[in-house]
C-alpha cells in the first residue's frame, strides 16, 4: 500500500490466498492458531526434561512446607464440591441452545432479513435524490468496507483513509488526520471516524441538499451500512464457526491476513506521520513504485518535537495510552495558544 498503492482489499485477498495455499502445501510454515491445547501438556513436557524432576521435587517440597494448611483447606473444599460443567456447555449439551446449531432454514431467514435492512437506504436514496450523488457513493463504499476489511478498527481506517482522501476526494488528508484525532478521544475509533468521513464527504458535496442535511444523511447512512453487516456475519456465521476451527487451510489464511493487517496499520501510521510532520508531501514515482517523498524544508519543528516527546513517554517511561494522548493534546493546545498569542 505504501510503495505500490495497492488497495486494502487486494492486500487482504492476496494474504489470505497465500496463507490458504501455504497451509495446504507446507502445514508447518504458518501458525496453526490452535490456542486450546490442554494446559497439562506443557507441564508434562517440562517434567520430562533432564534435571527437571529433581528441580520439581525440590520446589514442591518447599511449597509443601510453606502452604500445607492452605492446601489442605483447598483440597477439602474441592472434595466437598463436585466439579461443575461450564454453564454454556451444559446448556448446549442439554439441547437448550438449538438456535446456535447450523440450520439451513434459519440461515435463509437471517440472510433475507439482513439483506433487506442493508438495502433499504439505497432504495430510499434512489427514490429521492438519485444514484448519481455522493450519498449513494458513500453507501456503496462503506458497504464494501464492511465486506472486505479484517483486523479491527485501525485496519479498516487504513482502507477508509486511502479511499476517502485519495480515491474519492471527499476530504483532505489533513481533515482525515483530524478525524483520527477525534477518534482517540473515546474508546470507539471506528464509529467516530466513519461517521466523520461520511458527514464531511456529504457536506463537501451536498448536491441538491443543504450541506448540513447532506452531512447528517451521510453520517447516518455510513453508520447503517457499516454496522448492519456485522449482525449478518454474527447471526449467519456463528453457528458454523466451531465447525471451521479445525480447518488448517482456513487457519493458515487467517494467520497470513493477520500479518498483512499489521503492515496495513503500519502504512496508516507512516502516511499520517509524514503529513503531520511535513507541510508538503510529494510522490516519487519509479515505474510501478510510488513512494511518498516529504519536502524537507516544510518540516513542522513543533509537531516533530511533540511527536518525539510522546514517543519517549510511551517507549521509555511506559506511559499508558490515555496519559500519552493527554500529553499530546495538552502540548498541542499549549503550542497553538502561545503561537496565536
Amino acid at each position: 500500500m505504501f510503495v505500490f498503492a495497492v488497495p486494502f482489499p487486494w492486500v487482504v485477498l492476496g494474504a489470505g490466498l497465500f496463507g490458504f495455499v501455504a497451509a495446504r502445501v507446507a502445514p508447518g510454515v504458518l501458525p496453526s492458531g490452535d490456542g486450546h491445547a490442554p494446559r497439562s501438556t506443557g507441564a508434562r513436557d517440562v517434567r520430562e526434561l533432564p534435571g527437571a524432576s529433581a528441580a520439581s521435587e525440590s520446589t514442591g517440597a518447599r511449597d509443601a512446607r510453606d502452604s500445607t494448611g492452605a492446601r489442605d483447606a483447598a483440597g477439602a473444599s474441592a472434595l466437598s464440591e463436585p466439579e461443575r460443567e461450564p454453564v454454556v456447555d451444559a446448556a448446549f449439551a442439554a439441547g437448550e441452545l438449538e438456535h446456535t446449531r447450523p440450520n439451513a432454514w434459519r440461515a435463509v431467514r437471517v440472510l433475507a432479513t439482513c439483506l433487506a435492512l442493508w438495502a433499504a437506504p439505497f432504495a430510499l436514496i434512489a427514490a429521492t435524490v438519485g444514484t448519481d450523488g455522493v450519498l449513494f457513493d458513500i453507501g456503496a463504499f462503506f458497504s464494501r468496507a464492511a465486506l472486505v476489511t479484517f483486523g479491527g478498527a485501525y485496519a479498516v481506517l487504513s482502507y477508509v483513509a486511502q479511499a476517502a482522501a485519495q480515491s474519492f476526494g471527499w476530504l483532505s488528508t489533513e481533515q482525515m488526520i483530524d478525524g483520527l484525532g477525534l477518534a482517540e478521544t473515546t474508546p470507539g475509533p471506528l464509529i467516530l471516524v466513519t461517521q466523520f468521513v461520511g458527514f464531511l464527504g456529504a457536506w463537501n458535496h451536498p448536491g441538491e441538499l443543504s450541506p448540513l442535511a447532506a452531512g447528517l444523511c451521510g453520517a447516518a447512512l455510513t453508520t447503517w451500512v457499516t454496522f448492519v453487516p456485522c449482525f449478518l456475519w454474527i447471526f449467519l456465521g456463528a453457528p458454523y464457526v466451531e465447525a471451521l476451527r479445525g480447518n488448517r487451510a482456513l487457519a493458515g489464511a487467517l494467520s497470513a491476513i493477520t500479518a498483512a493487517v499489521v503492515g496495513v496499520i503500519a502504512n496508516l501510521s507512516a502516511t499520517f506521520a509524514l503529513h503531520v510532520v511535513f507541510g508538503e508531501v510529494g510522490v516519487l514515482r519509479v515505474g510501478p513504485v510510488a513512494i511518498a517523498r516529504p519536502v524537507l524544508s516544510s518540516v513542522d519543528a513543533l509537531a516533530l518535537a511533540l511527536s518525539l516527546v510522546c514517543c519517549v513517554a510511551a517507549l521509555r517511561f511506559r506511559t499508558g495510552m490515555v496519559t500519552t494522548l493527554l500529553i499530546g493534546a495538552v502540548g498541542g493546545g499549549a503550542v497553538s495558544y502561545l503561537l496565536r498569542g
